[in-house]
């Protein structure tokens, strides 16, 4: 039987360690923290009740897979690890830190591998004594129902690790993207106008929040609007991934960060988990009812398209991936309901050129300009 090690008992390690143990794999789950450890193996077994009482399993089926996995809270138990998974803190330093002290324990041909979301695997790797065995193996949360793994090589990685990873990770039923190790990989980086520009549109006052949310979910036919997203999600963990990525493309200005998310953030509304975000949350509450207006709806609506097209545009470009990865990461990792350049034919590629090239006329910001794979697509 193969071994998983994950490190890391927050909702992300123990969801992976589910999907590997559905798939047969013996899984060491640790955290350095015994109440984390315990409070993951309760909500897991929670979780599994609940898929036996809604018919998608068998008490045999959740036996096997509570019995494939390891709580425990020390690393030795990765010594037999075939993969291990990192999956704590996003924090360079302590990310090193762990994979230093784990390379001293697994086999040399154990592969090594970070799920973190936005920084950079090629760092990790380059404070290892074997970095040829390091990868990103980036899932999306909740890994065991996200179908889309990103798998990211990191400069020194070897061919036939990143060849094995992604064999892996294939086999546990997930539909995995290659994605060259810049910041934000491919999706973090594609959807981060889905976010801004909608920001953009409601500081400068042309919607509010709500009515922008109604666009983008019933006239789009995103799952969720971007605010109703980003309180979910938690507004220090949004805003946190798009500064990151914003520093690490050395400022450029299509990623800066929303002044109006800074500030829920400092004031401590992070969305649902804190009561209070862009909506609030509390029983009774007055949130705006949105502006149902198609016309003014359509505008909003292929301005935030547009953007997104545009970066989707500009990650093939720059050689992060192909086309089909970039289609398949944004259906796949984050439920869009069309690939983006798929979007942007239907709407024609001219048309959104038209319409970056009108907004950089009247803004004269960076964040408009227009990709060049895109310009040479318009008619």
């Amino acid at each position: 039987m193969s071994v998983l090690g994950v490190l890391g008992a927050g909702a992300m390690g123990s969801g992976i360690a589910q999907v590997a143990a559905t798939y047969g794999w013996e899984v060491q789950l640790v955290d350095i923290n015994e109440e984390a450890i315990v409070t993951a193996r309760t909500k897991l077994q929670k979780i599994l009740n609940r898929q036996v009482e809604k018919g998608r399993m068998s008490d045999i089926e959740v036996k096997g897979i509570m019995g494939r996995i390891y709580f425990g809270s020390s690393m030795q138990a990765f010594e037999k690890a075939d993969l291990i998974i990192e999956a704590i803190v996003e924090n360079m330093e302590v990310k090193k830190k762990v994979f230093r002290s784990i390379e001293t324990i697994v086999s040399t041909d154990c592969i090594l591998a970070t799920n973190t979301s936005s920084l950079s695997v090629t760092q990790i790797a380059g404070s290892l004594d074997n970095p040829w065995r390091m990868v990103g193996i980036h899932f999306f949360n909740p890994a065991p129902l996200m179908k889309l793994v990103e798998i990211i090589p990191a400069v020194q990685s070897s061919p036939d690790v990143v060849s094995r990873a992604q064999k892996i990770v294939d086999s546990w039923g997930k539909y995995t993207v290659i994605a060259r190790d810049t910041p934000g990989f491919i999706v973090n980086k594609v959807a981060r106008p889905f976010y801004s520009e909608s920001f953009k549109i409601y500081e400068e006052g042309i919607a509010d929040y709500a009515t922008i949310d109604w666009v983008m979910k019933e006239m789009g036919g995103f799952r969720m609007g971007p605010f109703a997203l980003t309180d979910y999600i938690g507004h220090d963990v949004n805003y946190k991934v798009t500064e990151t990525v914003w520093k690490a493309f050395y400022y450029d200005g299509r990623y800066k960060p929303s002044f109006v998310q800074k500030a829920l953030v400092d004031a401590g509304y992070l969305g649902r988990k804190s009561g209070k975000g862009f909506y609030d949350y509390a029983e009774n509450a007055d949130n705006p009812t949105p502006n149902t207006d198609q016309k003014s709806g359509k505008k909003i609506l292929h301005r935030v398209l547009a953007m997104l097209i545009n970066e989707a545009a500009d990650t093939i470009y720059m050689g992060i991936c192909n086309e089909e990865s970039v289609e398949t990461a944004m259906t796949k990792g984050v439920n869009y309901p069309k690939g983006l350049i798929s979007w942007g034919r239907e709407l024609g590629f001219d048309y959104i050129v038209e319409l970056l090239d009108g907004l950089y006329d009247r803004y004269h910001e960076e964040r408009y300009r227009v990709s060049p794979w895109l310009r040479d697509r318009a008619i």
